[in-house]
């Protein structure tokens, strides 16, 4: 079953190792195959990611968008670590996301990871 993608006017999406910019006009497409594929709006950028879950987060997603099979994680579990000593709290946020990268799952992972970034928001304005 292929996988439909409606884009905004000028929209941008990552396709395997490819930015595609879609027009001026809305564009809706159809994708077969197992291609890497993040949206506009799920793309954080390394200047982008200025707090410790936005690292993590852009962390999983260079996995995501890695070619390679293998990947150390070392960076990732000492973003993951300094994280739960700051806030114990969001141990509940790693255990999902790791469960998701164990298994090489990092699409879902980075859909948690979105959801640690939202409870970091909610920490950092309770402060």
């Amino acid at each position: 079953m292929a996988l439909k993608v409606e884009l905004k006017p000028n929209e941008k999406i990552i396709l395997g190792n490819s930015v595609i910019t879609n027009g001026p006009n809305r564009a809706r497409f159809f994708i077969n195959g197992t291609a890497v594929i993040l949206r506009e709006k799920d793309i954080l950028t390394a200047e982008s990611a200025d707090t410790p879950c936005k690292q993590i987060y852009f962390t999983i997603q260079m996995f995501y968008l890695s070619d390679e099979e293998v990947h150390n994680h070392d960076d990732y579990f000492k973003l993951v670590n300094d994280v739960i000593k700051a806030a114990p709290s969001t141990l509940i946020f790693i255990e999902t996301i790791n469960n998701q990268m164990l298994t090489n799952n990092y699409y879902k992972a980075l859909k948690e990871a979105k959801k640690l970034i939202e409870y970091e928001k909610e920490l950092f304005d309770n402060v």
